[in-house]
């Protein structure tokens, strides 16, 4: 017999798996959470996703997805009924999918390049994030959230730089954000993690703190 229902294999400190579990409250779906030892990963999650064996992985049915951001749209369009969460218009849907790809290819690097970096290679990678993040607030303007007065799309893909980027801040010894620099994102940081399904779901922010502090140790020591 089939396996029922809706199960999420993620880590408590995953950006991207936290999405999915955002999306799914977002509808109203019940699910099975799994957290993996990234380091020990289980027979499960390799059975599942063989091509790439990373979190996050929906299992539906006994069918598996991989990737976030496929997860996301898959979760929008298997639950339609529910909580809309990718625009209706298909031009806003097709705007929604190219900002979530520009956040997670240039974005999402230049915010790397910071947490691994010291001097003036990480000056220059605070000043790159901070234009790509300039980039990404045009499509703010005028709007809570980037999809109009209800958090969407491309608040559900982009929303963990609300939480867990004051933490590479604070890791790393640097500052991105500010009310002078980029203040849409600065107070689009606060809707986002006053949404409740964002608030009900962010994992403890002194454990995130002492793990980044360890990961950016690990790539320093590496890196010398």
């Amino acid at each position: 017999m089939a396996e029922k229902g809706v199960k999420v294999f993620g880590m408590w400190a995953s950006p991207m798996a936290i999405r999915v579990e955002w999306a799914l409250r977002l509808k109203g779906v019940e699910y099975e959470y799994v957290d993996e030892d990234l380091a020990n990963k289980s027979e499960a999650l390799l059975r599942y996703n063989p091509a790439t064996k990373k979190v996050p992985v929906l299992v539906h049915d006994g069918k598996p997805l991989a990737e976030s951001t496929v997860i996301v749209e898959y979760i929008d369009q298997a639950w339609n009924d529910g909580y809309p969460i990718m625009p209706a218009d298909p031009f806003d849907r097709a705007q929604a999918r190219f900002l979530a790809r520009f956040a997670e290819d240039k974005c999402n690097a230049a915010l790397f390049a910071i947490f691994v970096a010291t001097g003036e290679a990480q000056r220059k990678a605070v000043h790159e994030a901070q234009q790509c993040l300039k980039t990404l607030e045009t499509a703010l303007e005028g709007k809570r959230f980037f999809g109009g007065d209800a958090f969407g799309y491309v608040d559900v893909i982009v929303g963990w730089i609300a939480y867990w980027l004051p933490i590479i801040e604070e890791v790393s010894g640097v500052t991105v954000v500010t009310d002078e620099a980029l203040p849409l994102m600065n107070a689009w940081f606060g809707r986002v993690v006053d949404v409740d399904v964002v608030k009900a779901t962010l994992p403890p922010r002194d454990k995130l703190v002492a793990l980044n502090k360890a990961r950016r140790e690990q790539f320093l020591s590496a890196a010398a």
